[in-house]
């Protein structure tokens, strides 16, 4: 039963990608459709140390795609699954030229048509999409619980944290005065010894190397890049218990800037979580564990696969998909 569920209807295939001196170990995922041609798209990752398949979470999405007639990339993140580099050294904009040398290196690819390609990401990637379509042409992007502001969305991640928990008026007092002294730090570029120092010298997880990524890129905010996704067709998929990102301010940001061209679609899923799964599973780990291995797909939201894959089909078809 295990192996049968999760055995799926598509070809993978191990790939390398050069990028700036370095390979990318990729996974390349075909349609067993017979055809020789395929569009593709293309995935990035969001926070953390990602491999290609994202530890298998993807192979359902992967799936969705392939019945649409579309391939699907991906690849290691620098410095994960044996990977050279270092991803915690990455901005938003070494990740952009990285996925943008992906795309390159797919439309000189004969199984690939260069005029159908492209993009998915989830939440830290929204602000990598709107950059690698200023880099090169997209055909379309599928935005799965994407930011707009790093500090507002870490502002409102650590207020609905403290919710959920029942946090005290005063522990929720001492979260948002360490919070503001965060950022204090790093406008002032303060170094990672310096944080330490100001939380009392307990560093609470923090690590050099993740000071360093986030010093590199607390700045980022997708509400000026996204003007390089206008007149693409966008797929806004949202969550609706999502306590890391603030998706009425998302939805807000991308209509403002996309919508007048019409091509912008958003769909919430109300049972969902920021990672698209039902929550009632995401609640419990062992639910959690026992679904991905008797019925992956059954992990995610109702409808997300569907519309997804039916995202892909209308762009053949010319037609907007339905909200």
């Amino acid at each position: 039963m295990v192996l049968w569920q999760n055995s799926y209807d598509m070809d993978e295939q191990r790939v390398s990608i050069r990028h700036g001196g370095h390979t990318l170990n990729g996974v390349l995922a075909t349609p067993k459709d017979g055809r020789k041609h395929h569009g593709l798209v293309v995935y990035i990752h969001g926070d953390g140390p990602v491999d290609a398949t994202h530890d298998d979470g993807y192979k359902p999405l992967w799936e969705a795609n392939a019945k649409a007639g579309y391939a699907s990339l991906s690849w290691d993140k620098p410095g994960v699954a044996g990977a050279p580099g270092d991803w915690l050294g990455q901005s938003m904009d070494d990740r952009a030229d990285e996925a943008a040398a992906a795309i390159a290196w797919a439309r000189a690819r004969p199984d690939i048509d260069g005029d159908r390609i492209g993009l998915w990401g989830a939440s830290q990637a929204g602000w990598v999409l709107p950059k690698v379509a200023a880099k090169t042409p997209v055909s379309f992007v599928i935005a799965v619980s994407p930011a707009i502001n790093w500090l507002q969305q870490g502002r409102y991640n650590l207020l609905a944290e403290l919710r959920a928990d029942g946090a005290s008026p005063a522990r929720t007092n001492a979260a948002i005065a360490k919070s503001d002294t965060t950022r204090r730090l790093l406008e002032g570029h303060a170094t990672f010894e310096e944080y330490v120092k100001a939380m009392g010298g307990d560093a609470e997880g923090m690590t050099a190397d993740r000071w360093r990524f986030i010093s590199k890129n607390y700045t980022a905010d997708a509400t000026q890049d996204l003007r390089a996704l206008r007149g693409v067709p966008v797929l806004l998929t949202l969550a609706g218990h999502d306590i890391n990102v603030d998706t009425a301010d998302t939805e807000r940001v991308y209509r403002e800037v996309l919508d007048a061209g019409g091509a912008m679609t958003a769909k919430r899923y109300p049972d969902a979580t920021h990672s698209l799964l039902k929550q009632s599973i995401e609640q419990s780990d062992l639910k959690t564990t026992l679904t991905a291995l008797f019925s992956p797909r059954s992990l995610f939201a109702d409808g997300f696969l569907d519309g997804q894959g039916q995202f892909l089909k209308d762009l053949g078809r010319g037609s907007k998909v339905t909200p």
